[in-house]
């Protein structure tokens, strides 16, 4: 029996692929144009676009000349019977519409095969049930989308017995925060050392009987562990994530050793370069100076090594781990890629075998749907960075380390903003100038800003400092501490009436809020209601603006320039 990945065959006149199986019986392929939508002509013969009468057979074949007497039209031209047809849009340009990322391509036909294929692929996913953590929903329209990628060190599959923890249960090795923008123009990739120290917090995750169990907290850790110890799920280390930089993560996807080795051999191999000749005998990497081509064991040992590097540190393997992953990206947007059923389906494949996911996102067409939203941006636009980081000074001599003291948070709030990396031409944030147009207008004076202040950050005691600043400070002494909100908040909000807008705007530029932090109602306040302030994780101490900023000086790299230069 041939393999239906085979079998998918260009369609000129669309710019499809659409599977032609071979029947027995003598039925003729199916097509995955729906009837009601063929042509008269829909590759019923498989005749040449330019042709629009049958051609002799001469010798049991069709001639791939027109008879005597009958010239072929030139390009664009219209052919005996044919209506004239517009330039079909560049192979790749349609294959990156029709496909949205590399597993879209199994929903396009309503064929036997179709189906088939998309049972295989979808019966290669795991999913994990993440309880009350993550967006139940696959994507919420007009908001930004956040998923971590999680690798684990856990041993999977023939051959991997050689590599990682014996007997591990799967720690978070390797975490990157995929941030894309709302306006879908950029996207940052943070990586996220598996050896910070950091706290991970009280989380319920499923067990394998389909029990609950109830994991207490642990402070002052190593940010692996948020992963498989003590019955952790990827839930715990979403929860942990969200502890630490004040983002909501939408969805998590998990992979282990297998995925590097089948996902580069699926695309034809990564692109790498290295500055410097690699014999590492631990992880059983050698590769000369400059331009390689790695798959398999030799694209797994690369991103496991750390050996190899002068000071042989976990933060210069993620370095390493970014650079493949942005060639990655690019081999598998290339258009040879994208124009190869076979090797469309090899991905599709790989990827869907190497993945866990969490139940919102747990089947083809769902990952399909979130594809066609990450594959919106250009490579060009995608950042790598890895959370700015300190040696832990509680170390005579530092394994660990700790979130920089400024920089940590100041690439946490630009995540929360929404604020790009990468310069972004012609960018438009409809929804963001909105919000940015609330700040502007008249100013209430201080003494006429009535306020209600609740905590729902991380500093403790932040409503009474917040209060206090605001009436010495600043002259609004109708402010009240409410002291803690009911539930923690990742952004600080200001709730307000359409009347209270002047108010708002003054308190505003007092705190330095940014236009994502107003929140304005629809019915007019009565008498001496006040406006609710609620501070959340972005907020640091009072007289801090809470505004993210708009640029970071830290080392940045992009998927585009990923691999190796021509």
């Amino acid at each position: 029996m041939n393999d239906p990945a085979d079998q998918w065959v260009l369609n000129p006149d669309t710019g499809d692929y659409e599977l032609r199986l071979n029947h027995s019986g003598g039925n003729s392929p199916r097509s995955s144009v729906p009837p009601a939508q063929r042509g008269p002509s829909e590759f019923a013969d498989r005749r040449p676009p330019w042709r629009g009468t049958e051609v002799p057979r001469q010798g049991g074949r069709r001639s791939a000349n027109p008879p005597r007497g009958q010239e072929r039209p030139a390009p664009g031209e219209a052919g005996p019977g044919r209506r004239k047809r517009k330039a079909p849009k560049s192979r790749r340009k349609k294959a990156l519409l029709w496909t949205g990322g590399t597993m879209a391509f199994v929903l396009v036909g309503l064929s036997a095969g179709g189906y088939w294929l998309y049972q295989r692929l979808n019966g290669n996913i795991n999913t994990v049930d993440t309880g009350d953590v993550g967006n139940k929903n696959v994507v919420t329209a007009n908001a930004p989308i956040n998923i971590l990628i999680i690798g684990t060190d856990k041993r999977t599959g023939k051959g991997n017995e050689g590599y990682g923890d014996k007997g591990s249960v799967g720690h978070a090795d390797t975490n990157i925060l995929f941030h894309v923008s709302e306006d879908r123009t950029n996207a940052t990739a943070m990586s996220i050392p598996r050896d910070l120290i950091t706290d991970i917090p009280e989380c319920t995750a499923k067990q394998e009987d389909g029990s609950e169990k109830t994991i207490p907290g642990t402070e002052h850790v190593r940010f692996n562990r948020s992963l498989g110890e003590s019955g952790r799920n990827p839930g715990c280390t979403m929860k942990t994530v969200e502890e630490l930089t004040g983002v909501k993560i939408d969805h998590f996807m998990m992979v282990d050793f297998n995925a590097v080795k089948t996902l580069s051999t699926a695309v034809g191999g990564v692109n790498i370069c290295l500055d410097h000749a690699i014999n590492d005998p631990k992880s059983h990497l050698n590769l000369p100076a400059g331009p390689n081509k790695v798959s398999g064991e030799d694209a797994l040992a690369f991103v496991r090594t750390r050996h190899a590097y002068s000071n042989e540190s976990d933060l210069d393997r993620i370095k390493g781990q970014q650079q493949f992953m942005g060639s990655m990206i690019k081999q598998a947007k290339s258009d040879e890629t994208l124009t190869s059923p076979t090797k469309l389906f090899k991905v599709a494949d790989a990827a869907t075998k190497a993945l866990t996911v969490d139940k919102p996102i747990g089947d083809v067409k769902k990952l399909s749907a979130l594809a066609k939203e990450i594959t919106k941006t250009d490579t060009k636009n995608i950042t790598f960075v890895t959370m700015p980081v300190i040696d832990n000074p509680e170390e005579p001599k530092p394994v660990t380390v700790v979130p920089h003291p400024t920089q940590a948070e100041q690439l946490f709030s630009m995540l929360r903003d929404d604020t790009s990396l990468t310069e972004v031409a012609a960018q438009k944030k409809k929804a963001k100038s909105k919000q940015d147009a609330l700040l502007k207008g008249t100013k209430a004076a201080a003494a006429d800003v009535r306020v209600d202040v609740y905590n729902g950050g991380d500093v403790s005691g932040g409503a009474q400092q917040t209060v206090t600043w605001l009436q010495n400070t600043k002259g609004v002494l109708k402010s009240t501490n409410k002291a803690n909100a009911p539930e923690k908040i990742a952004k600080t909000t200001l709730e307000y009436a359409p009347n209270q807008a002047d108010q708002a705007r003054a308190l505003a530029e007092m705190m330095g809020l940014p236009g994502s932090a107003m929140k304005p109602g629809t019915t007019d306040a009565e008498g001496l209601q006040a406006m609710v302030l609620t501070l959340g994780k972005d907020f640091q101490a009072a007289g801090t603006p809470i505004t993210a900023p708009k640029k970071i000086d830290i080392p940045k790299s992009s998927a585009e320039s990923a691999g190796c230069s021509k």
